[in-house]
């Protein structure tokens, strides 16, 4: 019997099966069973979501290689396929220029945004009278539909009785009013202002959350040991906010580069196309001049440049935000 057992040792060892003795059904480790019940649960969600967004991006992209105006959408399997939508994008100025513009837009409504919601972030974590209050205040224009925020602005900006122009005046930095919607040069700054002012909250929400996490025994030692603030902001600070940062600095790169709702209702793209992104360009296509097919091929180039931009910010997201 001894001889029998000392002969099934080495193959119990090797995890080989026991000759006389019924095969017993492998069971998942606790890690196994954790991560497969994770997977149930997330499946309906991960379901729901490649229906309500992957049918639609299928549509998009089937109505991108084919010549369809928006009475045929119906017929879009009988319209045959064809590539002159994408061969007409490579000819086509406005494109270049709504391109152009979106990227102008893009950097001039988040960089702005960025530095005034860390100059906030930066104020409201320092301790004064009121400062819960001012949190608050700080943070309203973020709640305020885009809708509202332009007509707001519609007032503000105006260039005979807008409030802009009345404050610059009186404060001697300009010598005339400045026609911000109506001017070719100025009309971009005109839109850039108020997705500043809707966007910097949303920097100060995030930046100020990573502030509340810095251990305090760190700035007092770098006090005690004579740092300046430069110094302290440059060792301490920064590096424990900049996960938060890059993650919404790409948030509101993505956001800001699709932004319709802030732009359409002050200037619907105008004067002369100096205000018109991809997104209106794209709306006007394709409620203005019925060209499905070629509005879709702009919605399947403006997913690829959203796309290309979050693969350039990847590595920079993966060294902060899963770095151990």
């Amino acid at each position: 019997m001894r001889a029998r057992e000392s002969a099934t040792l080495p193959r119990r060892a090797a995890g080989l099966p026991v000759p006389g003795r019924p095969l017993r059904p492998a069971r998942l480790s606790s890690t196994g069973r954790s991560r497969l019940f994770h997977l149930v649960l997330l499946a309906p969600a991960v379901a729901l979501g490649l229906f309500v967004i992957g049918y639609p991006l299928y549509l998009i992209i089937d109505a991108s290689i084919r010549n369809v105006g928006l009475p045929n959408l119906a017929a879009l399997n009988a319209t045959p396929v064809t590539g002159a939508n994408y061969t007409a994008l490579t000819s086509d100025p406005l494109f270049r220029q709504a391109l152009w513009v979106s990227l102008l837009y893009t950097l001039g409504g988040t960089i702005p945004a960025f530095l005034i919601g860390l100059g906030t972030a930066l104020l409201l974590n320092r301790h004064f009278p009121l400062r819960r209050i001012f949190r608050t205040l700080i943070l309203l224009p973020w709640a305020v539909p885009a809708v509202v925020c332009s007509f707001l602005f519609l007032w503000i900006l105006n260039a005979s009785y807008g409030v802009l122009n009345y404050l610059l005046l009186k404060a001697h930095l300009i010598s005339g009013y400045i026609p911000w919607l109506a001017s070719l040069h100025w009309s971009i700054v005109g839109v850039i202002i108020p997705t500043v002012w809707k966007s910097y909250p949303f920097f100060t929400l995030l930046i100020l959350a990573a502030l509340q996490v810095i251990p305090k025994e760190l700035y007092e030692a770098a006090k005690v040991d004579g740092a300046g603030q430069w110094a302290t902001f440059r060792k301490i600070t920064w590096p424990g906010i900049q996960n938060a940062a890059y993650l919404a600095m790409v948030l509101q790169l993505l956001w800001t580069f699709r932004e319709f709702e802030i732009i359409y209702p002050i200037t619907a793209g105008g004067p002369a196309n100096s205000t018109q992104t991809l997104a209106i360009y794209l709306y006007n296509e394709v409620f203005q001049f019925f060209h499905m097919g070629y509005a879709s091929a702009l919605g399947v180039v403006t997913i690829v440049i959203c796309v290309i931009l979050v693969v350039a910010m990847f590595p920079l997201l993966r060294r902060t935000l899963w770095r151990t």
